[in-house]
């Protein structure tokens, strides 16, 4: 409850603006319970950021097949893992959001630590491609960043179509059928 009402508080204000007082009544404990696991404000961020990045790299980054030498089929397998984990830890993504975005804003000790995730994350997604799968006439690295531009802007379109929807309920079949045309599509122009 305590996370849950952190991540949100910090995803909507920031670190500066997010009130404890609106943690603890949206956690529905008192004050002093968020102090008794947590020294001040600032060490509950620094938490909320090092267990988000725990949670992406064990339950999003770690779960990628490395074997899996085409990209098109990795960067598939990676978005399922990632719609998984988003679907399970909203508001921890929507705070990741907020520091990734602003880097300023992440405490210089833990630095290292998203600097780690990124390399690693790069690592998953780019290292071992079968290369050759791609069509001779095609730059492979402008060929990356336009499939994942792709693949990410349809997320984030996604994303919007399902705010306010009872996930729980929602048959994600047609949305992925969908997602794996496009995926085809993007095959078709730059594999050969």
């Amino acid at each position: 409850m305590i996370l849950n009402a952190a991540f949100h508080e910090f995803a909507e204000k920031g670190f500066e603006q997010a009130s404890t007082n609106a943690i603890v009544k949206e956690a529905g404990i008192g004050k002093g319970m968020l102090f008794y696991y947590f020294k001040n404000k600032q060490g509950l961020y620094e938490y909320l950021i090092e267990y988000t990045l725990d949670v992406i790299i064990h339950d999003y980054l770690e779960q990628i097949d490395t074997e899996e030498r085409d990209f098109i089929e990795r960067f598939k397998q990676a978005s399922r893992l990632k719609m998984k984990a988003f679907l399970e830890y909203p508001a921890l993504f929507r705070f990741a959001g907020t520091f990734m975005l602003d880097e300023a804003s992440i405490p210089e000790k833990l630095k290292p630590r998203l600097e780690k995730l990124q390399q690693l994350g790069y690592a998953m997604m780019y290292e071992n491609i079968d290369t050759s799968l791609f069509r001779d006439d095609v730059d492979v690295e402008k060929a990356f960043q336009l499939i994942r531009w792709s693949i990410e802007g349809y997320q984030n379109e996604l994303k919007q179509r399902l705010q306010g929807e009872n996930l729980a309920a929602m048959d994600f079949d047609p949305l992925w059928e969908e997602f794996y045309e496009y995926l085809e599509v993007l095959r078709k122009s730059f594999y050969s």
